[in-house]
């Protein structure tokens, strides 16, 4: 059995390796991204990788890309938005244990909603905090911490995360206008 399961296994390395030139782990060979994402109830072409959590109400729109070793926490509500890129590692919590564990659980745990609107980038291993909204056409810088609203066309960046620049979009053009110092 463990022969055939090694003969499988190598099958599908070789097959993704000649077809998208990567190397995944056996549970990513065996399931479709796609196919998950449907089975969760995610919007038409948004992926899901199978080393990524999701807890409670969670939403998502359609064209977006969860990367894998992600966290979404929907205890308290979360939204994702259309083509949004959520990358590998980034935590996104609608909850905290803050008070109850520093008053010997006597605090309840805290919850609020977080909304991410349609066409942003969160990078990679970003965490977004309980009661974010991050406005539409926005990118969250990797390894960022956020835990205030980040306003449409915007760019974020840092722990706490701060505002580093603005996204004009012209036409089918993008740019970045970064602020001075950044």
């Amino acid at each position: 059995m463990l022969r055939r399961i090694t003969e499988l296994y190598n099958q599908l390395q070789d097959k993704m390796r000649f077809k998208w030139d990567r190397d995944l782990p056996l549970e990513e060979l065996l399931f479709d991204r796609w196919d998950r994402a449907k089975h969760l109830g995610f919007g038409e072409g948004t992926s899901i990788y199978h080393n990524s959590y999701v807890y409670g109400a969670v939403k998502v729109g359609k064209n977006t890309w969860i990367g894998p070793f992600t966290l979404l926490d929907g205890g308290g509500g979360l939204e994702i938005g259309d083509f949004c890129s959520i990358s590998a590692g980034v935590q996104i919590y609608t909850h905290d244990t803050t008070r109850w564990a520093v008053s010997g659980g006597k605090h309840p745990y805290e919850k609020a909603p977080v909304k991410i609107h349609d066409c942003c980038h969160i990078g990679a291993t970003a965490v977004i905090g309980k009661g974010v909204t991050v406005g539409p056409h926005s990118i969250v810088g990797a390894g960022s911490f956020v835990r205030q609203d980040v306003p449409p066309y915007t760019i974020v960046s840092g722990v706490p995360a701060r505002v580093i620049g603005k996204i004009k979009l012209s036409g089918e053009e993008v740019h970045f206008e970064h602020q001075p110092g950044n």
